[in-house]
């Protein structure tokens, strides 16, 4: 039984070490990850900034927020018929598209077709930002 038990704290002090034994490359690693997720996540969301257009009168104009870091966007909207849905909401880029808070409260802009937004006058379209189904914009 003793030796059972000295066995397996040796293995359990090994198995520590060996997970510890090299900290730079674990935060090498960890920064690499960190730097490959934000990067790439507003070099795609830059390329949504312009005008998109919706039905009835709704649109989205993306431009970059110039007072915050690479990835912070402004979203000028007009979202639906009543006169409260519109306004100017700040935007975050991240791995599924732009994150943002309005009224009706948080929310995540991403890309699709117009199949996704589930408007039919949209349907055709193939270049498009989706709030949710039936919220859609998309570009000619």
């Amino acid at each position: 039984m003793e030796k059972t038990a000295l066995a397996l704290s040796t293995l359990l002090l090994i198995s520590g070490c060996a997970q510890n034994s090299n900290p730079s490359s674990a935060g090498a690693a960890y920064s690499g990850a960190s730097t490959e997720q934000s990067e790439p996540h507003h070099q795609i969301t830059d390329q949504w900034v312009g005008r998109w257009t919706g039905v009835e009168g709704l649109f989205l104009e993306i431009s970059k927020d110039d007072s915050a870091a690479p990835g912070h966007y402004l979203l000028h909207m007009r979202y639906g018929l009543d006169a409260d849905q519109r306004g100017t909401f700040e935007g975050q880029a991240t791995a599924e598209g732009i994150r943002f808070n309005r009224g009706d409260g948080p929310q995540l802009l991403r890309a699709g077709d117009g199949e996704a937004t589930g408007m039919k006058w949209l349907l055709e379209k193939e270049d498009c930002l989706i709030v949710e189904t039936g919220e859609g914009y998309c570009r000619d």
